[in-house]
């Protein structure tokens, strides 16, 4: 949670309102992750009100990926379900969540079907997003989804083995396997407050998607630095050729510039 203040009261109405009706012990991780509003003062009384709330406070704001990770190392329960304080993700279809699990599915993910609250270059921006990554990528990540799902424990314990500093949750969701299944709904606007993410943070989470789950940028300049170093290899022979026909013409230059571009295409081409 980042600076939720407005939506935790009703947010923990509606969550014990369903799980106190499906007859299941439970336990809710608050990952408080850097407020500056009167978030943690808020976790914290209903920590000391129901024990079952634990709260984790961030030092600073980390990131929703790195509180996401947190949250799964610190939960202890058969199954385990990430979800916003903002109420976008309706709570009541944990119940459908539990279902699917209990036919043997191991990871239940919703799909959304409609995106109430965004605008169109949103909407736009998120389905360009999920088929360049799905071209390019060997792991096939589920369209519309996000983190609101159903992890059964076997899954969270393959998650935390997981050393990667930087994560893309929703492509590691994906990539760990299991036997999955999606569950549609339509996703409401926020409940109160304003979102936190803006387009240069959505930017930056696309670019480390595209960097953790395809090789094409890796493979794109291994062939431009194969290409530099080919034609660095034509340009030597075409050097070559013309000071044996009419001389040195800036002693030093020419073999400098065949160095400096021969070796830099070498260097892309191996890092790709």
């Amino acid at each position: 949670m980042f600076n939720e203040e407005e939506n935790i009261d009703y947010f923990f109405e509606r969550i014990f309102k369903l799980l106190d009706s499906l007859n299941m012990t439970y336990e809710i991780i608050c990952i408080n992750d850097g407020s500056s509003d009167g978030t943690l003062e808020q976790l914290i009384k209903y920590h000391k009100k129901y024990p079952q709330v634990k709260v984790l406070n961030f030092s600073r704001n980390f990131g929703k990926e790195t509180a996401l990770t947190a949250g799964l190392h610190y939960a202890s329960g058969r199954a385990v379900i990430p979800i916003d304080a903002d109420l976008q993700d309706p709570p009541e279809l944990i119940e459908t969540f539990i279902a699917k699990w209990r036919e043997g599915y191991d990871v239940v993910y919703a799909v959304r079907t409609k995106r109430h609250g965004e605008g169109l270059v949103k909407r736009l921006s998120a389905n360009l997003f999920y088929r360049f990554i799905n071209r390019f990528s060997e792991t096939p990540i589920p369209k519309n989804t996000g983190d609101f799902r159903l992890l059964d424990a076997r899954v969270v314990k393959v998650l935390n083995q997981i050393p990667e500093n930087t994560r893309f949750l929703k492509g590691l969701f994906a990539w760990v396997g299991f036997k999955q299944t999606g569950v549609p709904y339509e996703r409401e606007p926020r409940h109160g407050g304003k979102t936190k993410w803006n387009y240069w943070g959505l930017w930056n989470l696309a670019l480390d998607a595209i960097t953790l789950f395809s090789t094409v940028p890796l493979r794109l300049w291994g062939y431009v630095g194969l290409t530099i170093s080919f034609l660095t290899l034509a340009y030597a022979a075409f050097l070559v050729i013309r000071t044996l026909v009419f001389g040195i013409v800036l002693p030093g230059y020419a073999s400098i510039m065949v160095a400096i571009l021969f070796l830099g295409g070498l260097q892309l081409f191996t890092l790709g």
